[in-house]
């Protein structure tokens, strides 16, 4: 038995948690809305599910988080003189940023993709749920979670940097468009990678699940 569904799980959170603010950034941005008020409004929806989960578990939704966090950042740098491009290289940072943040945390014990991750790998199964708490803190299990967050982390990192590379050496004509389509390319990138790592996770907590109903079985 085994999770087959799980990248596609991931990419549903990783749509609402980073895409749908970074969506919303891009949106009104381009209509015309002001950097400031675009990044602000883009962190309503980061806002509102960190508040909606401390208020129902009392505890951080830690990848939602790092996206407000970012956006407030982003929001200090928007009073940051510069020309062109370094409008263009300030867009670029925020992801960096929450690269960072991501990496840093896959050095905790708590890296923040693992919560990100386990209510798509367990699918709120109660079996589930129980094969993870079994799994967790085992050195093989926390070590393919751990491995997901460095693959979000150093992407996200690395994607930043080639974009504020490019800000800088390349025509701002060229940047305009192509800053965005190195973010939306370098997140599929990253996706796919990060999704065929986790399923391994998710296979595990699977075949536990299945061990611990053949056992009941056998009682």
């Amino acid at each position: 038995m085994t999770n087959d569904n799980a990248p596609a799980a991931l990419l549903r959170t990783l749509a609402i948690e980073i895409a749908v603010p970074t969506g919303v950034y891009y949106g009104l941005h381009s209509l015309g809305v002001s950097v400031f008020l675009s990044l602000a409004l883009s962190g309503v929806v980061p806002l509102a599910r960190t508040l909606f989960q401390f208020a129902k578990n009392r505890t951080i939704n830690g990848l939602a988080l790092v996206v407000l966090v970012t956006n407030v950042v982003g929001m200090l740098l928007t009073f940051v003189a510069g020309d062109a491009r370094m409008m263009i290289a300030k867009d670029s940072i925020g992801s960096g940023f929450t690269g960072l943040v991501i990496l840093i945390s896959a050095f905790t014990a708590q890296p923040i993709m693992t919560k990100a991750l386990r209510p798509f790998l367990t699918h709120g199964k109660a079996d589930h749920e129980a094969a993870w708490e079994r799994l967790s803190g085992g050195r093989r299990f926390d070590s393919v979670l751990r491995r997901a967050s460095f693959i979000w982390g150093i992407g996200f990192v690395l994607e930043s940097a080639a974009r504020v590379v490019g800000a800088f050496t390349l025509p701002v004509e060229t940047m305009v468009w192509l800053s965005t389509v190195l973010f939306i390319g370098s997140f599929a990138v990253i996706m796919v990678v990060a999704g065929a790592a986790s399923k391994t996770a998710g296979e595990m907590v699977a075949n536990e699940a299945a061990k611990d109903t053949r056992e009941l079985v056998t009682a």
